[in-house]
């Protein structure tokens, strides 16, 4: 695969020459764990459903990551190849990740949730060599939805099923004790090399893969954990995917990084993850409001003792005031908001010394090495208190979008458009005010509107159609379908679940709340105003 990182070369001698970036790569730092700690815990995974755990040490993970990377090598994966992987958060998510490492593939994580509709795509796109999947997780067979669409992938040269029965298990194509005696022949990437591929949602409704290299992604742990004072000591808990930048970076890379130690949940279940924070010590962890107001809760009802928990970094949507204040007295962490992207990882955050008022009323101030600027409607930047276009520019930028760098949306100084409007105060720190693009978060979860309209306008009940978000208590934001029908028709909210079903559309992705409309609020254009049908539905609401 051919990979167009087109924005990495440009900024190169700047970043470097300021030390923002390191010139490591993942390989250098689990070798510093080996060499320093190697005995030492590094992963504790646990299953959800059965409560099965597993702990590895740093050597024991590098022995399995070897073993794997020996298995990858004879099916023929080397450097630049694309190995995707819809594993949960195991160590095998992990131990895959650091063997595609060693011999220079190139990583791409794939959400859990994704079906045919999403991973047909991705795959496609990415170029994808290996697919790595579960044969069955959450009742679900990822084995038969795999096999069903290797037709339709040309590149995709082997399907590894963890806990298969056949040829293609990953037990047998990957961890066979025989390959310990085999030879490996490293092909490391250097820290400019694309290293990970993952895809973000966007306004067009299809999904844009984003490029990361070594350099971009530890640019932003080494000061996010500066900021936070995190070391070696720490322990991480997270039980936000891996096949999200917040898992991906904060949950298996900064572990590594700081050479700490991680808890990894395959799922959420807020009992069990106040019983890990007290069991494990856990001193650190990061998801959206959701987990936190569930941890708050589970703690609360006497699950867990919860007095090693130090930072609790919430991201994703606001968080309101009394979920901070509860979460205070019932953890007694630190609550710390933070704002980022895909395509950078945190980029703003607060102190954990700020006043206690900040997390509700603010996002953060920029990490070191990045820079935000506000924007107004005429390009210009706007002065503090005044709401515009969220630009970013830094040393954890991503290196482009796969194939569309049309889309990278950086300007010839470099600042990206996140597509958020925010504002900010004399002090830095910003507040996000809402997002210019097309996109619904629904408990951290990006929401392809564009896609989900697509498919309801092909329902023969459906004349038009427009999805906006609606705001919820726990998860954010929720999406509601607002629907015209043809003459004559009917459409029912049962009906459209079923429908977006028989479409393979994540459950995560469909519409929780449906409104049938004789017309829809448009310009003289005919451009439907989503932001009437937002209002409408907030004063429906508030009745």
């Amino acid at each position: 695969m051919e990979f167009d990182a087109i924005l990495i070369e440009p900024r190169r001698k700047d970043m470097t020459e300021r030390g923002l970036w390191h010139d490591k790569t993942v390989d250098d730092y689990l070798d510093a764990c080996l060499s320093e700690f190697p005995d030492k815990l590094a992963f504790t995974c646990v299953v959800v459903e059965t409560g099965e755990r597993i702990d590895l040490t740093y050597r024991e993970l590098d022995a399995l990551t070897r073993r794997i990377a020996v298995g990858l090598s004879r099916l023929g994966i080397g450097r630049n190849d694309v190995v995707a992987c819809q594993l949960p958060n195991n160590w095998q998510f992990v131990a895959t990740y650091l063997a595609c490492a060693r011999l220079g593939a190139v990583f791409n994580p794939l959400m859990h949730i994704f079906r045919e509709r999403e991973l047909l795509f991705m795959l496609r796109h990415g170029g994808a060599k290996a697919f790595v999947t579960p044969r069955l997780f959450r009742s679900f067979d990822h084995e038969e939805m795999a096999e069903g669409m290797r037709s339709e992938l040309p590149d995709l040269e082997h399907v590894i099923v963890l806990g298969g029965e056949g040829e293609n298990s990953f037990e047998r194509l990957l961890l066979d004790p025989a390959f310990d005696a085999e030879p490996l022949t490293e092909h490391r990437a250097g820290p400019n090399e694309v290293c990970q591929l993952i895809f973000t949602s966007g306004t067009t409704g299809e999904p844009k893969g984003a490029m990361h290299t070594a350099n971009t992604l530890f640019s932003n742990l080494v000061p996010f954990a500066d900021r936070l004072r995190l070391g070696a000591e720490d322990v991480v808990l997270m039980a936000s995917p891996m096949a999200h930048q917040t898992g991906f970076m904060y949950g298996l890379l900064m572990p590594i990084q700081l050479k700490a130690g991680a808890v990894l949940m395959d799922g959420w279940d807020k009992a069990l993850a106040a019983k890990l924070v007290e069991e494990m010590r856990c001193t650190f962890t990061m998801a959206s409001t959701p987990f936190l107001m569930d941890l708050s809760v589970a703690v609360e009802e006497g699950s867990g003792d919860s007095s090693s928990l130090r930072n609790f970094v919430c991201a994703g949507t606001s968080i309101p005031g009394p979920v901070v204040e509860r979460a205070r007295k019932a953890l007694g962490a630190n609550i710390v908001s933070a704002w980022g992207m895909t395509e950078n990882g945190a980029v703003t955050m607060i102190n954990p010394d700020d006043p206690p008022e900040r997390p509700v009323t603010s996002d953060g101030y920029a990490l070191p090495g990045m820079e935000v600027q506000i924007r107004g409607a005429d390009g210009a930047p706007v002065g503090p208190g005044v709401e515009g276009d969220l630009f970013v520019r830094g040393c954890s930028n991503f290196g482009g979008y796969l194939k569309r760098p049309h889309l990278n949306n950086v300007d010839k100084e470099g600042w990206f458009d996140t597509g958020d409007r925010a504002r900010q105060d004399e002090a830095g720190y910003i507040r996000i005010c809402g997002r210019s693009k097309d996109i619904i978060i629904r408990g951290a979860e990006n929401i392809p509107v564009v896609e989900v309209e697509a498919l309801l306008f092909k329902h023969p009940a459906v004349a038009s159609v427009a999805v906006v978000g609606y705001p919820d208590e726990r998860l954010g934001e929720r999406a509601c379908a607002f629907v015209t029908l043809k003459p004559g028709a009917s459409f029912s909210f049962e009906e459209m679940v079923a429908f977006l079903e028989e479409q393979r559309l994540a459950k995560q992705y469909r519409p929780e709340r449906l409104e049938i409309r004789e017309a829809l609020p448009a310009t003289a254009s005919g451009k439907v105003q989503k932001f009437a049908l937002r209002q409408m539905l907030r004063e429906e609401l508030d009745q």
